[in-house]
């Protein structure tokens, strides 16, 4: 299946301009992640994501990138953070439009995986990171439909039994959240975060 990026890319960028240095030491839903950590491994994933696409041409460096990522730090936040993010936020999406992108294997943090995957994966980070922003920094978060119920998808795949292994690294404890929340509570529970969380 394919999925559009673009909504859960550009609400991304739509919360940028309201962030002030001053929110860069904030906390995060991303436990031991600064507002200035989640936007560096923001600006990181976007770039992983274009480049893990597999009609994305592949320089050494990039498949040396892609197997072996560096770990998000505030220090690699780029001073030029609210161009780039957005620059980055917007060739992700535009890669991933193309049909192609969905066809055949990727490889991303060492993990080769079928591309439609991939994909999903990266629509699920944008729309979990989105939303930790949004909530670190004190605005309200918007979700589509379609990327609310993506993401609400895999995060029932990854809390499934037998999924702990995978699960590992990426997601923390299940946090119980009633079965008549809304979509996208359900899915922030599932990722280990709790939707009522404040900073």
């Amino acid at each position: 299946m394919r999925y559009d990026l673009t909504a859960a890319a550009q609400e991304i960028e739509r919360l940028l301009p309201a962030i002030s240095d001053a929110d860069l030491a904030r906390p995060t839903p991303c436990e031991d992640y600064s507002v200035a950590t989640l936007l560096a491994h923001i600006d990181g994933l976007a770039y992983a994501f274009h480049l893990a696409a597999p009609v994305t041409p592949k320089s050494p460096e990039a498949v040396a990138l892609l197997k072996s990522p560096p770990a998000p730090s505030a220090d690699d936040l780029p001073a030029e953070w609210r161009v780039t993010i957005p620059a980055r936020l917007r060739a992700l999406a535009e890669t991933w439009r193309n049909p192609s992108a969905w066809d055949g294997e990727t490889t991303i943090g060492g993990v080769t995986m079928p591309a439609e995957i991939t994909g999903l994966v990266a629509l699920d980070e944008l729309v979990l990171h989105g939303w930790d922003l949004a909530r670190a920094t004190g605005q309200e978060f918007y979700c589509d439909d379609a990327s609310t119920a993506a993401c609400l998808s895999f995060t029932e795949m990854s809390a499934a039994p037998g999924e702990e292994a995978e699960r590992e690294g990426l997601f923390g404890p299940v946090i119980d959240v009633p079965s008549d929340a809304p979509a996208l509570d359900r899915a922030i529970g599932l990722s280990g975060r709790s939707p009522h969380w404040q900073p």
